[in-house]
């Protein structure tokens, strides 16, 4: 398997590393190609820092970050940011800061667009749309770009259930049609885990407590034993 990203023993700390509380602790992990990875565990465990490590966003305290070379990436957060333009101005700019024609920016968003539903709404101010359909565009405006890995940070938690599950079934559509890519995405919905990963990684207090295989982490019958702090949380017991 083609490794994207590897972490190899790297901590970051919040703040200095003298007085900043360590947000994830020597981790070690490679991403590869094609690979659904979810990251699970409770508000604090390390998960948000972890994306953002991936990405590029933080830097490791100690520890060092490997990513393949020219690799294409992207990531959707939680609340993603709009500019006060039309939506498919917010998904052509990213187009056109990497380097394409306006024109072709243009198209392609309009094309990104159609993917998730929205051409319709093409022209409409991007402040104006409803939670569900500001992911959408946060999510077309990344497919645009043609990721080969793609990074969710909780992309359905401040959604309602009709907008989680069509936010849901594009991820899920996406990565159905693009095989290639590589997706990696925090979430507390254990049933979105089950349903959109192959891979689960639990983090308790910035350490990787556990990483396996989907059905060997929610079945495995030497879970309990292995993997005591991840049984506890799936149950609903963590400490």
């Amino acid at each position: 398997m083609t490794s994207l990203v590897s972490l190899n023993q790297a901590t970051v700390h919040l703040g200095t590393r003298q007085t900043g509380a360590p947000a994830l602790v020597a981790v070690s992990l490679t991403i590869g190609v094609g690979e659904r990875v979810a990251l699970v565990g409770a508000n604090g465990s390390g998960k948000s820092t972890l994306l953002r490590l991936l990405h590029g966003l933080a830097r490791p305290t100690t520890g060092q970050v490997a990513h393949a070379p020219d690799l294409r990436q992207a990531m959707l957060f939680q609340k993603p940011h709009l500019l006060r333009l039309s939506v498919q101005t917010n998904v052509a700019l990213g187009l056109w800061l990497a380097g394409r024609t306006w024109s072709d920016a243009k198209a392609r968003a309009l094309e990104a667009l159609a993917r998730v539903d929205l051409v319709g709404l093409a022209g409409r101010n991007a402040r104006r749309l409803s939670g569900g359909q500001v992911q959408r565009v946060a999510l077309a405006r990344a497919w645009a770009l043609a990721p080969q890995l793609l990074l969710l940070d909780e992309p359905t938690a401040s959604l309602d259930p009709h907008a989680k599950r069509e936010v849901e079934r594009m991820v899920q559509e996406f990565a159905a049609q693009s095989p290639e890519v590589t997706l990696v995405f925090a979430s507390h919905n254990l049933g979105q885990v089950k349903r959109l990963a192959s891979r689960v990684i639990y983090l308790e207090h910035g350490r990787v407590l556990a990483d396996l295989p989907v059905a060997e982490f929610f079945t495995g019958a030497q879970m309990a034993q292995s993997h005591p702090e991840a049984h506890f949380f799936i149950k609903g017991e963590l400490a």
